[in-house]
């Protein structure tokens, strides 16, 4: 049963996402996220200067006059939400945390889907896939998605992006807009996320804490690793410990960026102590400028 305090944090969402919505976002994913192509509408008689190439034949023939095909993109997709909510998820040393981010970022999504008539599905998975949304249309739908969001808590210990993705190759039997929402701090994903890319649209969010890249200068501090729980003692005072986890974790990431890069799979970046709205607008306007 889902408790006030989480239908209180959907609400307050729903509220602070709505203007994000309605003055940035909408449109932008409109142009960003292209429907699946063109279909026939109508036809209509022909005026100078249209595309000949379009001209209707059989109704030519019939009318004794030039008539030609209209077409409109089909606009109506499916927005498809695959949410990694393992154990890690849950760090922050800000005033919030990854899942945070992630669940305000895919309240963005989805609204911005339903206010351009698009279905909208979730899948929530740690190393097992732990909920399934199926797509449907409306904001009561989409309020449904954050309490879901909200309220699943992981089985899980770890992470495997491989079954989530495989999972919804299998669900979603037409091109979809599929929204992998994740750290990447897993292994052996480049044969899924291939996969899914070539069927699909994908799109990585990459949600980030600057203490996972960079560690303060506070003495001995305990570290646990979320999915495996063991703890490990680390000497911060020291300016070379702190040198080498810095290395190691921007060489970490520059790895990731370039094993995206080469599989062509566009992405947005996020840190938990800055705001989502630059780097979100931003990955639309690459978008569109590529159209």
């Amino acid at each position: 049963m889902i408790s006030k305090e989480i239908f209180k944090k959907v609400r307050l969402l729903e509220v602070r996402t709505k203007g994000l919505v309605n003055n940035l976002f909408g449109g932008e994913y409109h142009s960003a996220f292209k429907g699946r192509g063109m279909v026939f509408s109508e036809v209509r008689a022909y005026q100078y200067g249209d595309d000949i190439r379009q001209i209707d034949w059989n109704v030519t023939a019939r009318s004794g006059e030039p008539f030609i095909k209209i077409f409109e993109e089909e606009r109506e997709q499916t927005l498809m939400l695959v949410v990694d909510i393992s154990p890690s998820k849950w760090f922050g040393s800000q005033n919030q945390s990854k899942r945070d981010v992630t669940i305000e970022m895919c309240a963005v999504l989805a609204f911005s889907a339903i206010q351009n008539g698009d279905k909208v599905g979730l899948l929530l998975f740690s190393d097992t896939v732990e909920k399934m949304v199926i797509p449907k249309k409306g904001k009561q739908h989409v309020l449904r998605l954050i309490r879901e969001l909200y309220h699943v808590q992981p089985t899980g210990k770890g992470t495997n992006i491989d079954e989530a993705l495989n999972y919804v190759n299998k669900v979603l039997t037409r091109r979809s807009i599929v929204i992998l929402a994740t750290d990447l701090m897993a292994e052996q994903y480049q044969k899924s996320i291939k996969i899914t890319n070539k069927k699909h649209d994908l799109v990585t969010i990459l949600v980030h804490d600057r203490l996972e890249r960079e560690l303060p200068d506070v003495g001995l501090m305990p570290f646990q690793d979320f999915e495996t729980g063991q703890i490990k003692w680390v000497d911060t005072s020291s300016s070379k410990v702190r040198e080498t986890f810095k290395r190691q974790q921007i060489e970490q990431w520059q790895e990731i960026q370039t094993e995206l890069t080469k599989l062509k799979v566009d992405s947005v970046t996020v840190f938990t102590n800055e705001s989502y709205v630059e780097p979100l607008m931003n990955f639309f306007k690459r978008r569109i400028s590529r159209f």
